[in-house]
């Protein structure tokens, strides 16, 4: 199979095509053929040396694809051969193909190319689970997003809205910020002209809200406090900035709030397969009716996986960055 290495860490040229032995699918896991894999944030991570895979992951980097079905391990009764789907991978994305957990897979949505199938698992389930799940985010609620305009935020202002959620979004520039109301952002402050605590304050009437979708911690960690309602929940996914930072817990105790966040890659295959259950209840539909939509800036052939990672990092997209894999 064809795969992107990382040669060593550094700059994006260390991406190399190279070739590797197929996998073979293990018991309880399917082989898919890839077409896609998306490229997020971590993966650069990766690259830089500063965020290695878990135990027994792959070294090569990629944490969704999308593709069809080339074999199924032992015990595998819910997948066949020529099913079309996408997966959440815990590493190994940049190949032509990928042997994944049968719980990670989810059938690509109606509808959807496999461009677009590409761009949903990585960013879809940390959404899902972060704020429906751990912060309980229900209709009429309102919701604070960060970083309106990546990846995660994309999909975090769709499904807000899609579930009857008051969206309040940050990004950094005009631009980003009209792209987040056109996705279903209420209001959008651009934390680079205006003063976002004070705008956030001044649109809830000094209620605040009652939930914080955070990717870039530092001093936003007491601010984003500040700006929660009674009974709020601050949920802390990334780091764009420090994760070390000094808080006054008696804001949580007068407000009776509570932080709570998580990471998805170290999860085991059953944990995840949790939240892939629940978003093929509730969030499928959504898709397949295109009331919710991956956001795909640009798509690069796969030799190019160093040109995603500049624009990766020069964060000047909307949405999603993808790989195509077709024409290997």
């Amino acid at each position: 199979m064809r795969v992107i290495e990382i040669t060593q860490p550094g700059p994006p040229e260390v991406l190399k095509l190279a070739e590797r032995p197929d996998p073979v699918p293990a018991a309880g896991e399917v082989l898919i053929d890839v077409a896609a894999a998306g490229v997020n944030r971590p993966d650069v991570l990766q690259r830089l040396g500063k965020y290695p895979p878990p135990p027994g992951a792959s070294d090569i980097p990629g944490l969704e694809v999308a593709g069809t079905i080339a074999a199924v391990g032992a015990g595998v009764t819910a997948w066949a051969v020529g099913d079309a789907v996408c997966a959440l991978v815990a590493g190994g994305g940049y190949a032509s193909r990928a042997a994944v957990p049968h719980e990670q897979v989810l059938p690509a949505p109606a509808g959807l190319s496999m461009i677009e199938a590409a761009a949903i698992p990585e960013t879809f389930f940390t959404v899902w689970t972060n704020v429906f799940e751990r912060g309980r985010l229900t209709k009429g609620e309102s919701i604070l997003i960060h970083g309106g305009t990546s990846g995660i935020g994309t999909t975090a202002i769709q499904l807000a809205a899609a579930f009857g959620a008051r969206v309040l979004t940050t990004a950094g520039s005009d631009e980003k910020c009209e792209a987040a109301r056109t996705l279903g952002a209420d209001r959008a402050f651009n934390y680079r002209t205006t003063d976002w605590v004070a705008a956030v304050k001044e649109a809830t009437a000094g209620r605040g809200v009652d939930v914080v979708l955070d990717i870039v911690g530092g001093e936003y960690i007491p601010k984003n406090l500040d700006l929660l309602a009674v009974d709020g929940r601050l949920v802390q996914i990334a780091f764009l900035k420090s994760p070390r930072v000094e808080i006054d817990f008696s804001v949580l105790m007068r407000k009776r709030a509570w932080i709570t966040g998580s990471t998805l890659r170290p999860r085991s295959p059953a944990e995840k397969g949790a939240i892939a259950h629940g978003l093929r209840l509730h969030v499928w539909p959504l898709l397949e009716q295109g009331r919710v939509k991956p956001v795909v800036y640009k798509v690069f052939p796969f030799a190019d996986a160093a040109g995603a990672h500049r624009l990766m990092e020069a964060s000047t997209h909307i949405g999603k960055l993808v790989l195509d894999l077709r024409s290997l």
